[in-house]
């Protein structure tokens, strides 16, 4: 073994330097390949079998007609080329989605696990033998509760390019008072599909710090763990500063989009936790994937009690799965599939108040008002925020109460806990265009007067 590894390295080393080089262009070029082929077999694996998880169904036509269309280039055009392979068990449960990138290079690969979702294997890995199942579920769920009057014509409109040119709504819901008034979904879809929540997870993941803080696992003005030493002033970042976005740590691209973890089968730890500060904590708003997932990793012993699964069953939110990366670490600022239902549910703990119908509390008392309050440095632009929830108080005929969960492609959870309503509106909209939801839910509020 050691012979050879020797004249491996005597013939690299005799070859012409011209052979051994790249351009940076070609490895820009290589290195979306990889992505996109990563985005593409992890797309179809989490929407796919989380669907059948649900006791629904899904297409691999259906993903590339939502998913997979539309999506920011240069990923898009890529995928749209790349031979993919859907990899299923004896027993028909999917095992593995594998995606063609390069002649010289294994497939991207991702790999299912019926408790845990999908995770991406890093670029040129392979899978493990075992994959571990359970049957799907067999919930019953009732048909769509089809909206009448006012509130269906506003439905309608969703669907249509009222509310944004080029947006493609999949969902829609309104909930007062704990009961849901209508929904209505795109062909294909239906109460038991989910779709991924890209950053609707960020207040998922407040959700559960605020679980653990009321369980006396954790403290919002705590160090959250960043850092190495006193010499270290990462060490000052608290749970409070990388919930309200405020960590004053560097991220190399404006909304920290975090390609490497999404597509590229990096770790949690290895993507989210290294960054040098930049600026005071606390001193300045900045969008960043990796301050909740640093937030996360700061309560991982508390999730490590009570995982994100036995959340989602104590809320009732059966159709939700939070998935991780190759290691098992959880990506709670954006891989999370769920459906509008359960979306629901979770807007309705918050009118609650952090407790449970059954009269349980879960979350501290006025957490609600906790993470809707503005108390760190704000974002420019229409909406405020708070610690994991965007606010809509400046919209104009909007409650000034009215905090949102957001997330790409337009997915969200509107909370106007002065009407005791939740509206919940999903899509898969187009590269560069935005739903309109301030109006949205301005319009569904007036429906429902």
């Amino acid at each position: 073994m050691i012979r050879h590894a020797i004249t491996a390295a005597a013939l690299l080393a005799a070859a012409p330097l011209a052979a051994q080089s790249v351009t940076q262009e070609q490895i820009v070029t290589r290195y979306d390949r990889s992505l996109a082929a990563g985005y593409k077999a992890l797309f179809l694996c989490s929407a796919i079998a989380n669907a059948e998880r649900n006791g629904a169904s899904r297409t691999a036509e259906s993903v590339f007609e939502w998913e997979l269309s539309g999506i920011q280039a240069p990923l898009g055009p890529l995928a749209d080329t790349m031979p993919y392979r859907i990899a299923r068990g004896a027993d028909g449960t999917i095992e593995t989605v594998s995606v063609e990138w390069a002649d010289d290079a294994p497939p991207r690969i991702a790999v299912h696990d019926s408790r845990m979702g999908c995770a991406q294997l890093p670029i040129g890995g392979r899978p493990d033998p075992v994959v571990t199942k359970r049957p799907a579920s067999t919930i019953e769920r009732s048909a769509p509760i089809v909206a009448t009057g006012a509130l269906s014509g506003t439905f309608a409109h969703g669907f249509g390019d009222t509310y944004g040119e080029g947006t493609r709504t999949t969902a829609v819901l309104a909930m007062r008072d704990g009961e849901v008034l209508g929904e209505r979904y795109a062909p294909g879809f239906g109460p038991a599909v989910p779709q991924r929540t890209w950053s609707v997870a960020k207040s998922i993941a407040a959700t559960l710090v605020g679980m653990a803080v009321h369980r006396g696992e954790a403290a919002m003005d705590q160090s959250a763990g960043l850092g190495i030493d006193i010499n270290d002033a990462r060490t000052q970042i608290t749970l409070d500063h990388l919930l309200r976005m405020a960590s004053g740590r560097y991220s190399d691209t404006a909304g920290n989009r975090t390609d490497p973890l999404y597509y590229g089968g990096s770790t949690v730890a290895e993507t989210a936790l290294h960054w040098p500060l930049v600026h005071e904590p606390g001193s300045i708003f900045r969008y960043a994937n990796n301050d909740t997932l640093a937030a996360v990793n700061a309560i991982e012993a508390s999730l490590a009690k009570q995982p994100p699964a036995q959340v989602f069953a104590q809320l009732g939110m059966f159709d939700t799965v939070a998935e991780t990366d190759w290691r098992g670490d959880y990506i709670l600022s954006s891989q999370v599939w769920s459906t509008a239902r359960d979306l629901a549910r979770l807007g309705q703990l918050y009118l609650d108040d952090g407790v449970l119908a059954n009269g349980t509390r879960v979350l501290p008392e006025d957490w609600a008002d906790y993470v809707s309050a503005p108390d760190g440095p704000q974002p420019d632009g229409p909406f405020g925020y708070g610690a994991g929830f965007w606010l809509l108080d400046a919209v104009n005929g909007v409650p000034a109460d009215t905090f949102a969960a957001m997330g790409n492609r337009g997915q969200f959870i509107v909370i106007v806990p002065s009407r005791d309503t939740v509206i919940v509106r999903r899509g898969e909209d187009l590269a560069g265009h935005r739903f309109d939801i301030a109006a949205f839910t301005r319009d569904v509020l007036a429906s429902l007067e």
